[in-house]
C-alpha cells in the first residue's frame, strides 16, 4: 500500500443488523473527516477488527472477527481502491460470540464472549490464518444472574511489553494474565485479578507509559484503576472511578452500560464511550495516573456509541454509533481534552473503527 493508505480507516458492522460488513473510508487528516470508499460483507458480523502487517504481504492487513454462534476470524488484504479482499480460509475459532481480537507473536487472539474462552490462530508470513492451535476456556460466574451466570470474555489483547496476554471477563469479574509459547501458541495462566464483584468488566487500556491499566466496567458506570507490574506479570487493582455523576441513571428510560476506554498519548486524559446516556466521558489523570477525575460529558453524535477509538495523530476521536448507523468525529481540546463534534458519516450498525 502506498503512503496515502495511511490515512485509512475500517469499520466493522453487525451485517445481522443491517450493516454492510467491513467498510473501508479515507481520512482527512486536516479535517478528521471519512468518505466511504469500499466494504464487504464476506463474512457475518465482523464486530471487531485489528490491522497488522504480514512480513509476506504486499501491505496491511486487516483481521476480523465474526460474532456468530459458531464463531470464526478471517483476514483481508486491501486493494488500491480500498476493497477489502479476503485471503486464506475463514478460520473457526471454536468457541462462540468472539467480541474482541489482537495480535501477539506471530498469533492471532479472539476473545469469545458466548463460551467464555480466548482462542489463538497462527498467523503465516502471507497474513493468512492457520486453525486455531489452542482454546483457552475461563471459568467462574458473577453476581448477575442475567450476565454472569458464566465466563464471558469480552476482550483479549497484549500488554505494551509484548511480554504477556491480557483478558478481560465480563462474567467473571476478573482479567486473566498468560504467557503465550509462540511455538504452539498454548495460553499458559499465569494470574488472576478479581475485580469487585458485579462491576462486569468490559474492556481495559493501558496508560503510555505501561505501569497502570483502567479497566471500564460494563455493569456499572465506572473504571477501574490497576497497577501493571510487566516484570511479574501482575495487575493490582487500586481503586474505581465514576465515569457518569452518581445520578445518571435516576428516572431515565434506558440504563448506561459503557463501552470503550482510550487513553490519550500524552497521558493525560481518559475517554469513555458510554451507551444509554449516548455519551463520551472526559477524565483527567494527574502525574500519578492513578486518581481519574470526571470532567465533562458531551454527546457521542448518535445513539448506543459501541466503540471509541482515538487516530493515531491524537487529534481525533471516533464514535461508531449502533443504533443511529453512524460513525461522528470530534477534535479533542489539548488542554481539555473535551471533544467537539465536527462531523459524522452514515455506516448502519457500525461496531468498531480501527487505522491503518
Amino acid at each position: 500500500m502506498g503512503a496515502d493508505h495511511a490515512q485509512r480507516a475500517f469499520i466493522g458492522s453487525f451485517t445481522s443488523a443491517g450493516g454492510r460488513g467491513i467498510t473501508v473510508a479515507a481520512v482527512d487528516r486536516d479535517t478528521g473527516a471519512l468518505t466511504v470508499l469500499a466494504s464487504t460483507d464476506a463474512v457475518a458480523d465482523p464486530s471487531f477488527l485489528t490491522v497488522g502487517h504480514a512480513p509476506g504481504a504486499d501491505g496491511t492487513v486487516l483481521y476480523a472477527v465474526s460474532e456468530a454462534d459458531e464463531g470464526a476470524a478471517a483476514a483481508f488484504a486491501v486493494d488500491d481502491d480500498g476493497t477489502p479482499r479476503l485471503i486464506g480460509e475463514v478460520r473457526p475459532v471454536d468457541g462462540s460470540g468472539p467480541t474482541h481480537l489482537a495480535l501477539a507473536e506471530d498469533h492471532l487472539l479472539t476473545a469469545n464472549y458466548g463460551s467464555g474462552s480466548v482462542t489463538t490462530l497462527p498467523v503465516s508470513d502471507d497474513g493468512t490464518l492457520g486453525p486455531a492451535a489452542a482454546v483457552l476456556r475461563h471459568e467462574g460466574s458473577g453476581p448477575d444472574d442475567g450476565r454472569q451466570s458464566g465466563p464471558h470474555a469480552h476482550q483479549v489483547l497484549a500488554d505494551p511489553s509484548g511480554r504477556w496476554v491480557l483478558s478481560v471477563d465480563l462474567g467473571t469479574d476478573s482479567v486473566r494474565v498468560c504467557a503465550l509459547d509462540p511455538a504452539t501458541g498454548s495460553l499458559l495462566p499465569h494470574s488472576e485479578t478479581a475485580l469487585r464483584p458485579g462491576t462486569g468488566p468490559r474492556h481495559l487500556a493501558f496508560h503510555p507509559s505501561g505501569r497502570h491499566a483502567y479497566v471500564l466496567n460494563e455493569l456499572e458506570p465506572t473504571v477501574t484503576v490497576c497497577r501493571w507490574d510487566a516484570a511479574a506479570g501482575l495487575l493490582e487493582p487500586l481503586g474505581e472511578a465514576p465515569v457518569l455523576p452518581y445520578d445518571h441513571d435516576e428516572g431515565a428510560a434506558v440504563r448506561t452500560y459503557p463501552s470503550e476506554v482510550v487513553v490519550s498519548h500524552d497521558g493525560r486524559f481518559l475517554w469513555t464511550a458510554n451507551r444509554g446516556h449516548d455519551s463520551i466521558s472526559v477524565l483527567t489523570l494527574d502525574e500519578t495516573a492513578e486518581k481519574p477525575v470526571l470532567a465533562a460529558a458531551v454527546g457521542c453524535g448518535g445513539r448506543w456509541p459501541r466503540d471509541l477509538t482515538l487516530d493515531p495523530s491524537g487529534q481525533w476521536l471516533y464514535a461508531a454509533n449502533e443504533h443511529s448507523g453512524n460513525v461522528s468525529w470530534f477534535a479533542v481540546d489539548a488542554e481539555t481534552g473535551v471533544p467537539e463534534h465536527a462531523g459524522s458519516v452514515e455506516v448502519p450498525a457500525a461496531s468498531c473503527v480501527v487505522f491503518a
